[in-house]
């Protein structure tokens, strides 16, 4: 039978990922004795196994890079005794070809991420899972008629662009725009397609609007880029602008969308 030879790249690369974090941590670090001297550094793999609840041999033969049937229970077990990162725990789970388990808590925005918004002299806004809008600046308030502009609009960017007759009025070529919005949203929130909040949005929005309907059953993805963007501004007339979306490393699963004034 031929060898899989990326596959066994990839375990290999999982042991030496595992080995490599498990000789960084000391007992103190994870509340155990230092115990009679080490030979190696960091912890052994018998208190990895102690404090993962897995087998010792388990633990051996993944950092040996052999094939082992890791649950996902299994794989945030090893997390946990590891102590990894948030990215260190997704890189594992992409090592291991797992999908990493959702989490339902929504994160905190930091506030630093919450003042550059502000800070920004154009439009920009933060969009969080689902897309709601969880800060916006007042360039972006004054742009977007018909989702930013008043107090008790709809704040989730599906929702208003299907369903906000003013918005639709704003955004240039609508029906193009706001197919490529969803085609977009179905590849940002694979990781959390089994949220509940993602869920609903996505069934309400389904039976509140066809165009919506057709355009999440058509099954197209796009990945969100940026580019040129047109709006008819009820007070300034045709304007477009060159976005930019970031995804700021402290808060997962958001976004930092930025309109620049155009330059020719």
């Amino acid at each position: 039978m031929p060898i899989d030879t990326a596959h066994a790249s990839r375990e290999t690369e999982l042991g030496a990922f595992l080995r490599s974090h498990r000789e960084r941590l000391l007992p103190g670090d994870v509340g155990l004795p230092p115990g009679r001297r080490r030979r190696t550094p960091g912890l052994r793999r018998e208190e990895v196994a102690q404090l993962s609840g897995l087998s010792a041999t388990w633990v051996t033969w993944l950092e040996q890079g052999r094939q082992v049937a890791m649950s996902a229970r299994a794989l945030e077990s090893l997390a946990q005794a590891l102590r990894l990162s948030r990215a260190e725990r997704s890189y594992l789970f992409a090592l291991a070809g797992k999908p990493e388990p959702r989490q339902d808590a929504e994160p905190a925005v930091p506030s630093a991420l919450l003042a550059s918004v502000q800070a920004i002299s154009g439009p920009a806004y933060l969009l969080d899972r689902q897309w709601t809008a969880r800060a916006w600046n007042d360039a972006a308030a004054d742009l977007f008629v018909g989702w930013l502009d008043a107090p008790t609009a709809e704040r989730n960017l599906l929702r208003a662009m299907f369903l906000s007759p003013a918005l639709q009025t704003l955004v240039e070529d609508w029906p193009h725009r706001a197919a490529r919005l969803v085609a977009e949203f179905r590849v940002h929130s694979l990781r959390h397609a089994e949220d509940p909040p993602t869920r609903a949005l996505i069934e309400q929005l389904i039976e509140d609007s066809p165009a919506f309907a057709a355009a999440w059953r058509s099954q197209d993805v796009e990945e969100r880029q940026g580019g040129r963007r047109g709006f008819h501004h009820p007070a300034h007339g045709l304007v477009y602008f060159e976005q930019l979306t970031l995804v700021p490393p402290a808060a997962p699963g958001m976004m930092l969308v930025m309109l620049l004034p155009e330059f020719r």
